[in-house]
């Protein structure tokens, strides 16, 4: 049996309406000094009072087991004052039903059999999504299962059964798993497992977002170049080298990428105070961004070797781009040899997302990404399934069919891992700390 929780499902600012969700067992008995509840999956209008609050609320009632937690679930739509709303759940937790922890209604909805992992993981992407690529890649993953984790699983039931009948029986009746014939049926297994890891490898960036440092000596056109991703004028821009003293830091989408861009002080030896300053904080904000735009402008002929070496630590995330391409004859707003170069305040910037969808996403486009495993988590199993499906192969005719089955109870475990089937609790507390509480 379990307990009726409570909490609001809409944030505590005023506004016109504010819903509360209650969910549990016997919620009719619970609720029956409050309020009585209306017929099932309709919408009444009831009266609420409670300690000298008369409340007007629209109250809609799922009884289990078809409610979004498979509990009894009831909604209550108040007026949008926090305060009123926070009474009402002082009041509930007098008759019993105690405030939720965060993400412990879809945590019921999952442990009910109402959703997977995997669709739980991509709710609370879509509740945590600040683009519109990102909305999308999370709605993509919400729904039934991956079609490739079904059919994976669907052929590799009857092996398993194989297997463990060989371990079990083989010696008394004659069972023998054929190796060769199990390594034929799942050969195609392999390419899916690597284009899946090429898929979830680009989501990833999507998903979580891409940190890019705009670097270089001053008038390099790093504000300029800024400005331009950000899609508004967000750094100043001016002939007069060391304008930019501060770290600015803005999130944006561009060209379907989600970035996080940082415009920083021009890399140079100065007296002034504040811009010593501001150059200072530039090395914290290369160690944790994901790439660092190196930006030369294109008619610079002179290599800045102590910008260099500034930035050979981090060489490894370090992509170069010649800059006010239009002003220096000779050269093509291309990637082509090598070579990136652009033109932001004409606003040629095709080269510049040729490079960032090519080192971030490969060969994929944004919508290729679509539905791909994203998350750390679903990653790390991801790459544990494809070590399995290698060693599997890498076993030879005549093994003890112990090892084989083994190896696919091995997949097979990691595949129940992937969608929740394997209920660890840590696992799960990683997933749900991310929920607000209503959720």
């Amino acid at each position: 049996m379990s307990e009726a929780i409570c909490a609001p499902a809409t944030p505590l600012f005023p506004s016109a309406v504010a819903v509360v969700r209650v969910s549990g067992d016997r919620l009719a008995d619970l609720l029956a000094p409050l309020v009585k509840l209306p017929p099932a999956r309709n919408a009444a209008l009831r009266y609420l009072s409670w300690n000298g609050y008369r409340e007007q609320a629209l109250v809609l009632h799922f009884p289990a087991p078809a409610s979004y937690t498979g509990e009894d679930l009831v909604e209550f739509q108040l007026h949008g004052n926090p305060l009123l709303v926070r009474r009402f759940l002082e009041h509930l937790g007098r008759l019993g039903i105690r405030l939720a922890e965060p993400g412990e209604f879809t945590r019921r909805a999952l442990l009910n059999g109402k959703q997977s992992l995997l669709e739980t993981e991509a709710l609370r992407d879509l509740i945590g999504a600040t683009t519109d690529q990102q909305v999308c890649q999370a709605q993509a993953r919400q729904g039934a299962l991956p079609a490739w984790i079904s059919e994976t699983k669907a052929r590799i039931v009857p092996w398993m059964a194989r297997a463990e009948a060989a371990v079990d029986y083989g010696e008394e009746e004659g069972i023998h798993l054929d190796l060769d014939s199990l390594k034929q049926d799942l050969i195609n297994l392999r390419q899916v497992f690597h284009v899946e890891q090429r898929r979830a490898g680009a989501a990833r960036w999507l998903r979580d977002g891409i940190k890019v440092a705009l670097v270089g000596r001053p008038n390099a056109g790093k504000s300029t170049l800024f400005n331009a991703l950000a899609g508004e004028d967000r750094a100043i821009v001016t002939e007069i080298p060391g304008t930019t003293r501060d770290v600015l830091e803005v999130r944006t989408e561009w060209a379907g990428l989600p970035l996080t861009l940082f415009d920083t002080a021009g890399l140079r030896e100065t007296t002034d105070t504040v811009e010593r300053l501001g150059v200072e904080r530039v090395r914290a904000v290369l160690e944790q961004v994901d790439l660092i735009l190196h930006l030369v402008p294109a008619s610079d002929t002179v290599v800045d070797l102590p910008i260099l070496a500034r930035l050979t630590p981090f060489e490894g995330k370090v992509l170069e781009v010649r800059t006010m391409g239009d002003l220096a004859a000779g050269l093509r707003l291309s990637a082509s040899g090598g070579e990136l170069v652009v033109s932001a305040s004409k606003g040629d910037l095709a080269a510049l997302e040729e490079g960032l969808k090519s080192r971030f996403l490969g060969d994929l486009s944004p919508d290729a990404c679509l539905g791909a495993l994203a998350t750390a988590r679903q990653r790390v199993l991801l790459e544990e399934l494809v070590l399995q499906l290698e060693l599997l192969f890498h076993l030879e005719t005549g093994c003890p069919p112990e090892l084989v089955a083994s190896m696919l109870q091995g997949m097979w475990g990691l595949f129940a891992a992937l969608t929740g089937e394997d209920r660890a609790e840590s696992a799960l507390d990683q997933v749900f700390s991310g929920f607000c509480l209503g959720k």
